[in-house]
Formats: C-alpha cells, sequence, structure tokens
C-alpha cells in the first residue's frame, strides 16, 4: 500500500549501513561516527550499543550457528568481531582486505564469513580457531589497480601474467580462478616490510612497468635476487626483481634500460626504449631515442651493427623464434625489421595515436597493435596489408597473443579487468582481403559494458564475414596435365577387382531365412528404381517381352547417343559417380556377347581419346583403358575398327607421357643439383 508505518527518532547521525539480526524485531544500525546500534524495531527500544574507531560502519553480519557474534567492517580495512551475550568486543581482524570493507555476509548455519573491498578481491574466512579469529579459507583477487602490462606465460596459453598500478604482480589462469595466483608486490627488505605492515611499508618497490619470463625454474615465490645499476651522469638507478612462478622464472624491472654496467658509458645518447634478446642468446638489440637501433653481442657485449631510423622509436617487440623485430614510432608508424638481414622489411602506418604495444601471432604472421585512438588493428606481414580493425570504448594499455593463437588478451585504461578476445579464423570462415584505404572501424562493446537493449549486429557480421568462395576449374590450363579429385579407391584397384572378390568370398554359402521378407518389386538395372504402379488391364495375356530382358544402362544409352553428338562428358560423369564393381559391370556389357555392340565399344575408346587430347582426369583414363583393354583384348584384335581408334591412343599416350618425362627429369636434375650444392 505504499503506506508509512512508523518514524524512528533516529540519533542525529547518518546511517550508513541496516542488517537483519537473527533474533525477531531486532535490527543493527551501523553509523558514520563509528557506533553501532542494535534496535527493537517493534518496541522501538536500543538493546545495546558498540562504538569502533576506525570510521564509519561499512557493513554488518551476524554468525547464525549458534555463537553470538556480530562483525563489522570499517573503512580502513579491518573487521571487528564482537560478543553479543558479553557485550563486548571479542577480537580484531585487521588488514583483512587493503581497501575499505564493501561488504560481508555469514553463510548460513557455517562458522565462514566472506567477505570484499575496493581492493578487488573476495575472501572467505573461517573461524574455528581458538579465540574466535578467522583466517583466509579461500581467495579470489585481482588487481586493486588497473594492469599496465600483460604477456602469456608458458607455451600452453593458460597463464596470464600481468603488472598493475598497485605494483603487485599476479598470474591469472585462463583455465579456472582457481589457478589463479598473486606473487605480491616486490621489496628491497622483505622482513622490514612485514614488520611495518602493508601501508607503512618504505620498502616497497614502485609498481612495475616491464616484464620478461621464461619457463625454466621450479617454485612460486618472490626470490632474493636484486640487482642495482650504479649510479652514474644521466643514468637513473634500476632495480630488478627475481620472482620464481610455477616451473618457471620471471625477471621484471621497473624500467627498460640496459643492465650491464659496461654499456652504460657507450650505449645510447639519449634514453633507451626498448631491450630484446634473441632466441639463441646471441645477440641483445636495443633501441634508443636518438633513433638508432643497436645489436651487441650477448657475451662479449661488443656493438655488432647499428640501424639509423627515420624517427624516434617508442618500443620495440621480439619474435624470437622468427627474428622479425617490431618497432613503433612517436609519430605513430610502425617498422618490422628483419634480425637476420638487419633491414626493414615492412613499414605500416594508419594509427592516430601514440601506440601502447605490440604483439605477434604464434607463427609470426600477424602483428596485432593498439593504439591511444582506441584501435586494435592486424597488420599481416606476408601481403605487408590491414587485414582487420575494430574500435574499443577504452584504449588498449597492453596486447599479448596466445602461445597457441586461439586468445588475444588485452589491458585496458582505467579497467581492472583483463579481456579476451577469440581468435575466429580458427573455428568459422573469416575473410583475411586487405581493408580499404576508407574502411571505417565498428565499435565493439566490451562484455562488462555491453548493454542492455539488444543491439542487431547481424548486418555487420554478415558484411565482415562475407568471404568470396573460390571454385577451382576443371582444368587450370589446356598444356597441363590435371588429375580428377576422386579417392584411390575409386580407380586404384580396377584391375584386381577379381583378385579381391575372390579373397573376400564367403567361406560358407549364405544360408536362407526361414520366412523371406517382402520385396518391393524394382525395375532391372545397375541403378534400383521401384516399378511405377500401372493400371489394372481387364485383358491379360501370356506373351512374354524379351525387351525387358535386355535393359539398356544408363552409360550404355549415353554413350550411343555421344556418336552423334561427339560430346562425351555425359558419360563420363556418370562413369566418374560409379563404384569399381559397377565400372567392372558397365564394361563388361559394351561387349556383343554382354548385350552391347561394336560401335559403343568404339564411342568409348573415343571418349578416352577426349580424356588425353584434354588432358584432364588423367588418371581416371588410365585405369579405364587398362580394364577395357583386360576385358576385351579378343574383340578388339578382331575388329579393324577398334584396332584403327586403339593405335590412335597409343600414339597419344606416348606424346604425353614423353612430355611428362620431360618435366620429371628437369625436376629431380634441379633437385639434385640444389642438394649437392648446398652440401
Amino acid at each position: 500500500s505504499s503506506k508509512l508505518l512508523y518514524s524512528f527518532p533516529g540519533w542525529h547521525l547518518a546511517v550508513t549501513t541496516l542488517e537483519q539480526a537473527p533474533a525477531v524485531d531486532v535490527v543493527a544500525i551501523g553509523l558514520v561516527s563509528g557506533h553501532i546500534i542494535l534496535h527493537n524495531i517493534k518496541f522501538d527500544e536500543t538493546l545495546m550499543k558498540f562504538q569502533q574507531d576506525w570510521g564509519p560502519i561499512t557493513a554488518i553480519s551476524f554468525r547464525t550457528d549458534g555463537h553470538p557474534v556480530m562483525a563489522a567492517g570499517s573503512p580502513i580495512g579491518h573487521i571487528a568481531l564482537w560478543d553479543l551475550e558479553e557485550k563486548k568486543l571479542m577480537c580484531q581482524m585487521q588488514d583483512a582486505h587493503s581497501t575499505a570493507i564493501a561488504g560481508m555476509s555469514f553463510v548460513p548455519g557455517e562458522p565462514l564469513l566472506i567477505t570484499n573491498g575496493a581492493d578487488n578481491a573476495i575472501r572467505v574466512w573461517i573461524f574455528d580457531g581458538p579465540g574466535g579469529v578467522g583466517h583466509v579459507l579461500r581467495c579470489r583477487m585481482g588487481h586493486s589497480a588497473p594492469p599496465t602490462k600483460i604477456r602469456y606465460h608458458g607455451q600452453n596459453g593458460e597463464q596470464i601474467l600481468s603488472a598493475g598500478q598497485d605494483g603487485t604482480l599476479q598470474s591469472f589462469s585462463t583455465v579456472h580462478e582457481k589457478f589463479n595466483k598473486s606473487l605480491g608486490r616486490g621489496s628491497i627488505n622483505k622482513k622490514k616490510s612485514k614488520k611495518k605492515g602493508l601501508k607503512l611499508d618504505t620498502m616497497a618497490l614502485p609498481p612495475i612497468t616491464v616484464f620478461a619470463s621464461v619457463p625454466q625454474i621450479s617454485h612460486s615465490k618472490n626470490g632474493p635476487p636484486k640487482l642495482k645499476a650504479e649510479v652514474k651522469a644521466n643514468i637513473q638507478v634500476q632495480l630488478i626483481t627475481i620472482f620464481v612462478l610455477y616451473s618457471r622464472c620471471l625477471l621484471e624491472s621497473n624500467l627498460v634500460s640496459i643492465l650491464i654496467k659496461k654499456f652504460q658509458q657507450s650505449s645510447h645518447e639519449g634514453a633507451i626504449r626498448g631491450v630484446a634478446v634473441d632466441g639463441l642468446n646471441q645477440l641483445i638489440i636495443t633501441a634508443g631515442s636518438e633513433g638508432l637501433i643497436k645489436f651487441w653481442k650477448f657475451k662479449t657485449k661488443d656493438l655488432v651493427y647499428s640501424i639509423e631510423l627515420s624517427s624516434s622509436p617508442s618500443g620495440i617487440l621480439l619474435h624470437r623464434d622468427s627474428g622479425i623485430l617490431g618497432v613503433s614510432f612517436d609519430d605513430f608508424s610502425i617498422s618490422v625489421l628483419d634480425t637476420e638481414t638487419r633491414r626493414i622489411v615492412r613499414t605500416f602506418s594508419g594509427h592516430h595515436g601514440r601506440i601502447n604495444d605490440m604483439t605477434f601471432s604464434p607463427d609470426g604472421r600477424w602483428l596485432i597493435t593498439s593504439s591511444m585512438d582506441c584501435t586494435i588493428k592486424t597488420w599481416d606481414l606476408p601481403s605487408g596489408c590491414l587485414i582487420d580493425c575494430f574500435l574499443v570504448d577504452s584504449a588498449a594499455v597492453s596486447l599479448t597473443m596466445s602461445p597457441t593463437g586461439d586468445f588475444l588478451a588485452s589491458a585496458h585504461v582505467d579497467d581492472l579487468g583483463i579481456y579476451l578476445w577469440s581468435n575466429r579464423s580458427l573455428y568459422s570462415l573469416v575473410s583475411l582481403r586487405p581493408l580499404p584505404a576508407d574502411y571505417e572501424p565498428s565499435v565493439v562493446t566490451r562484455l562488462s559494458t555491453c548493454p542492455v537493449q539488444d543491439v542487431d549486429v547481424a548486418g555487420d557480421e554478415e558484411t565482415c564475414d562475407k568471404m568470396i568462395e573460390y571454385v577451382s576449374p576443371e582444368q587450370l590450363g589446356e598444356q597441363l596435365v590435371t588429375l580428377s579429385s576422386l579417392p584411390e579407391s575409386r580407380w586404384k584397384n580396377l584391375l584386381n577387382l577379381d583378385v579381391i572378390k575372390k579373397r573376400n568370398k564367403p567361406r560358407e554359402p549364405p544360408k536362407v531365412p526361414k520366412s523371406a521378407p517382402f520385396f518391393i518389386p524394382t525395375v532391372p538395372g545397375l541403378i534400383p528404381r521401384y516399378i511405377a504402379p500401372e493400371e489394372e488391364n481387364d485383358t491379360q495375356t501370356k506373351v512374354v517381352n524379351l525387351g525387358v530382358l535386355a535393359q539398356k544402362s544408363d552409360f550404355y544409352i549415353q554413350l550411343e547417343e555421344a556418336l552423334f553428338t561427339n560430346k562425351y562428358m555425359a558419360p563420363l560423369n556418370l562413369l566418374k559417380s560409379l563404384g569399381p564393381s559397377n565400372i567392372e559391370i558397365e564394361l563388361r556389357s559394351l561387349a556383343p556377347e554382354g548385350g552391347g555392340s561394336v560401335e559403343v565399344m568404339l564411342s568409348f575408346l573415343r571418349m578416352i581419346g577426349m580424356m588425353l587430347n584434354k588432358k584432364y582426369n588423367f588418371e581416371l583414363a588410365q585405369a579405364y583403358l587398362a580394364l577395357f583393354l583386360k576385358l576385351h583384348l579378343k574383340i578388339l584384335s578382331s575388329e579393324p575398327n577398334l584396332l584403327e581408334e586403339v593405335s590412335k591412343l597409343s600414339m597419344q599416350l606416348e606424346e604425353t607421357w614423353i612430355h611428362l618425362q620431360t618435366l620429371f627429369n628437369q625436376s629431380l636434375c634441379v633437385l639434385t643439383y640444389m642438394k649437392s650444392a648446398l652440401l
């Protein structure tokens, strides 16, 4: 009825939270002053009052497993547990979260408390020890500040390492959240950091900006090794912490720079924008803001080669398997450099903002880039063209491609999440044609910001996925010998059918069933067809129609027609659709003793001649002709017309084979020369 029943006078302070107590008509009220009031709303009476010194009450929850305990949250991440029977503070859980407690709830009938905070973490606490203090049973957490750099780790594509503005390094699993792990925050002295606590820690390292990982060592901890570069003129101090993660070793630094002392005096005149090491640990590649890329020997630290660029580079990325180096510039362009020839092989332009990150596909064919213009573009390196581009509502600050090529992971500005984009070319038909110069990319809404209303994007998807299907012609060129696309089982064993039938002959004759089933009458012939129902005639006759016993097959009829039309495609296509046994039956029936005629046999030989002249279905022509000669050799020797046609076929076969033999010999000679020259 939307009718006001009663108004409480209150306590002249702002109410921050309300929670129903297990007792009937009792409500816990949290105030901005830190007071907690247990009030009976039926009689408007205050039953008890508590006070916390940590600021406003952010959340309240009651245990329902037989213990009269109330938990209260604070804006600094502490949790207070109050004994309702003794009306006193039972214990404190300090730093339960690094930020304010946003919500908490006891599991009904269980000693479990679920809490969440603004630090992007959900924790489950269990109270099974003395004193009523809880400890963490399970935890799911992410970055409390947006991630700045993400990279896939390992070769199975199941782990993503992420460094955030909160200074932590975390490992996220793409399989299940239970495999997520936090490597914590780097510290110069872990013992001092633990004593001072999280918020008063002055030994903590600044947020990570760049890291690299290798799958070798098997531990899961923040290791003690730390490296510190010497302070010299115009050189900033570098700190490196070695983390060890799941049978993998990870090296992270807070700045991209050269870490070896011998490089510091003569490496680059300007700021160093990128460092890369090749897959064999033979070369170190560095990029400087003065527009130079330098190649150094890994062991001797000697300068090997230097390349002058047209603009100042902003970052580099090396695909270690192929030796391809991607270079992004301050003028928003991208170049691809081959480290073997040390030449720039591709240059791309099209971004209208600073390029944030780059990633290669596992096979090195694609280079995917993200920019502050909110676009993510995919460049095809072999063709040198842009093949995909889409807009996002927030610029991607980091990209990484799965080692298996199935997912692209991205981190975005002011966003705590890591987004996975599926590679549709693995499971659907996607056009990889170059995009036109005037292509306008569409905005792809991310999952967490998806609008409520349904958006019809069927038209866009149809346009993007539309691909011209290439239909291969039956013959690419008139001078090329073309084979058919039929499997070998359709023609390879035509000469050995008698051996196969003998081998497959059953040892015992088939047994006649006791009651034979009913069969619908069919028309005699190779293709089974049911007899059409005929009108019943009043008159019956006992004259047998002998024409029914001499049925001609469709192949036979088409060969007869081809004698006059000289068009043999119809009988050839019909023969290609038959199996080996049916092909043998059709060729046997061409002889006069099988119901055929010499004219039809001549038509068949002309069909083979047509196949040899046009040089397509070459292996079928050989197989069909071989079977025909095997079945009708005696008849061919006694008929002059057939002998003349066979001699013509013999000359055609010899010319074609001489041409093929010449091509084979040329290819073998070139191959032998290449093998001997390389050795």
